[in-house]
């Protein structure tokens, strides 16, 4: 974590905060219904070394979907996994509602919903500020200080229990809606940046993450908390990490935030499989997108999460560098994250005519391009996504008749995904038939040469209206 850069980051988010109340979808249809912790576990686990989530930290907490609209500005798609934070100052705290709120929406609409908190410490009020002195976020308590806090029925014991409280009825709301959320408190434990971290060993920051635990799980009864553990890629290297692992009853996943070499490096991703004794790891916060090259190098990430306006910074990020990530057939977004009991898409190639491949022409994702067939060569353009909405998606837009026509000879075109019926696909003995109009996708010609258009057209049964499904 970039400390002061990323208390910027907050205020920056809150100054391009948007209006609206709810947060935009790519889709209303509800894809989630209720599931267990176990059920987010077993879904993590089933997906580690071949697919990995992407995922944003949002904010402001006054508008906690800003970050998210923008991915799905710069990429067509919502992330598949999105973060929020209980926070500490008085609008965080006044917004908290709508940050769980918005933790509803996206699990509603298919992404995983997480929450941290940056708390104040149990020696002050219930607000404080970030770096302003004693009692700030960025402070340090001392021995006398720690070992009352950490030892049970202490008084700084009680006042951390309260502050706990605080935080009871947003998660009890989530687990009231049948909602598993990953929460990751006492956050980059092993850097003593904030007044919680920095203290290895048996009494130290672990000690604070297992109280924490005990307290909210065996005496407040929230078992739908997925329970996070994280640290940082700190300097000096790895070895540390052992000093604070609070075992594996603690820990549903576990967690690096990569912020020193913008990658995740070998080194840390290596000691996060050893430590974790075969829990699902993750990259709870990431300045810079992870690349398809290290997802593949470094496969047993389930997911990642870009810190809010890192998304858009020009040192860290590009939106060309984000599209590949998204668009790699590794990475899963909203809509493409399936636990038991819910709708599934599936992804993958469609084949037609002697085994040409619906392409994407030139992987140019510009409004309004051609589709057509080519040559299968398991490159992004060709990788498509059949969802429960009944659209197609590659790239992050959907296949589409061109003008919503209805008439034999219609182009086909990628396009914005705008939930219209000139955006909806059924099958049918292996046809698909556009919902708008009746007819069926088909190569212009009866033609299978590389760079055949595709349109719709009366359903005939030929092969050039026959296509195999992911």
């Amino acid at each position: 974590m970039r400390h002061a850069r990323k208390r910027w980051a907050a205020v920056l988010a809150l100054l391009l905060a948007t209006t609206p109340t709810t947060s935009t979808a790519s889709t209303p249809t509800d894809v989630h219904t209720s599931a267990t912790v176990a059920d987010v576990v077993g879904y993590l686990n089933g997906i580690s070394s071949r697919n990995t989530l992407s995922g944003q930290q949002d904010g402001p907490s006054s508008a906690p979907w800003t970050w998210q609209n923008k991915v799905h500005d710069i990429t067509g798609e919502y992330p598949g996994l999105w973060g929020g934070d209980f926070a500490f100052e008085q609008n965080d705290i006044n917004a908290r509602a709508t940050v769980v709120a918005q933790a509803k929406s996206v699990w509603a609409t298919g992404s995983l919903p997480a929450l941290m908190w940056h708390s104040c410490p149990p020696t002050v009020a219930t607000t404080c500020h970030w770096d302003w002195g004693d009692g700030a976020i960025r402070s340090t308590l001392s021995d006398s200080q720690w070992n009352d806090l950490v030892t049970d029925g202490s008084g700084l014991n009680r006042r951390w229990k309260q502050r706990l409280d605080e935080a009871v009825p947003f998660l009890q709301d989530l687990k009231n809606n049948g909602i598993p959320v990953l929460w990751r408190p006492i956050h980059e434990m092993n850097e003593g940046w904030s007044w919680w971290g920095g203290r290895p060993g048996a009494n130290g920051s672990r000690k604070l993450y297992q109280l924490t635990h005990d307290y909210l799980t065996d005496v407040k009864g929230l078992d739908n908390l997925v329970w996070v553990w994280n640290v940082k890629d700190i300097a000096g290297g790895a070895s540390h990490l052992s000093d604070y692992w609070p075992g594996s009853s603690y820990v549903d996943v576990a967690t690096l935030d990569a912020w020193s070499n913008q990658q995740p490096t070998t080194e840390y991703y290596n000691a996060m499989v050893t430590v974790s004794a075969g829990k699902p790891i993750a990259l709870a916060e990431v300045g810079t997108v992870p690349t398809p090259q290290t997802l593949a190098a470094q496969p047993k990430w389930t997911y990642f999460s870009v810190w809010i306006n890192w998304l858009t910074d020009p040192a860290w990020n590009n939106d060309d560098a984000v599209k590949r990530t998204y668009y790699d057939p590794r990475t899963l977004n909203r809509g493409e994250v399936h636990l038991p009991g819910t709708p599934t898409t599936r992804t993958g190639q469609i084949t037609g005519i002697d085994g040409k491949c619906l392409d994407v022409t030139a992987s140019n994702t510009t409004n309004g391009t051609p589709i057509q067939l080519y040559d299968c060569n398991a490159g992004t353009a060709q990788h498509w996504t059949i969802g429960p909405d009944n659209t197609l998606r590659a790239l992050g837009k959907c296949l589409d008749v061109t003008n919503a026509g209805t008439t034999n000879g219609t182009p086909i075109q990628l396009y914005d995904c705008n939930n219209t019926n000139a955006q909806k696909w059924t099958t049918t003995s292996n046809h698909l038939i556009n919902t708008g109009s009746g007819r069926c996708l088909d190569a212009v010609g009866k033609a299978s040469t590389n760079g055949t258009r595709l349109q719709i057209w009366d359903c005939t049964g030929n092969p050039n209206q026959t296509w195999t499904l992911p």
